[in-house]
């Protein structure tokens, strides 16, 4: 089913907040809507917007190709996306990340077996001071962990896991 005919008045709502003539700047709007069910945004959704806006696939396919918060294939319930730039490296994150991997099973752009979790590498998340430090991305939005340590960090995994985060 088409993005516009699944959600007709959030398409149109969205639509409305731009002139006719710049109707492709409700591209980011449209993709986040396209992602919110599923946790990623399919090749028939990526069309659906290009054929709303009259631009092409490769433009829509770029937008989610260049943001970490967009994405284009089914991966865990909860991406967890680690600062790891020069700034966050020097607190520690490349460590921090390695030893998260080592506690997860995983490497670094893995999804762990049960589909909770996908580990990503991110650049600059904005809080330097405050590293090591990740956003942790869902459905549901983003929420930010600052000043973390690998312990704390399984025990929030833990919780997402007892919280019923199994993949359906």
């Amino acid at each position: 089913m088409s993005l516009a005919k699944k959600y007709p008045k959030e398409v149109k709502q969205i639509l409305s907040k731009y002139p006719p003539e710049h109707k492709r700047s409700a591209v980011m709007p449209l993709l986040y809507l396209a992602q919110r069910e599923e946790g990623y945004i399919t090749k028939d959704a990526m069309q659906d917007i290009a054929d709303i806006l009259d631009i092409t696939v490769t433009d829509v396919g770029a937008i989610v190709g260049f943001y970490t918060l967009y994405h284009d294939k089914k991966e865990g319930k909860y991406r967890m996306q680690v600062c790891t730039d020069l700034p966050c490296a020097l607190r520690g994150a490349d460590q921090f990340m390695e030893s998260l991997c080592a506690n997860l099973g995983i490497k670094v752009g893995e999804t762990t077996p049960d589909g909770v979790v996908t580990l990503e590498a991110v650049t600059c998340l904005a809080a330097c001071d405050r590293a090591p430090m990740f956003q942790l991305q869902s459905g549901d939005g983003l929420t930010y962990y600052e000043d973390m340590t690998v312990d704390k960090t399984m025990e929030l995994v833990r919780a997402l896991r007892e919280a019923g985060a199994e993949v359906k």
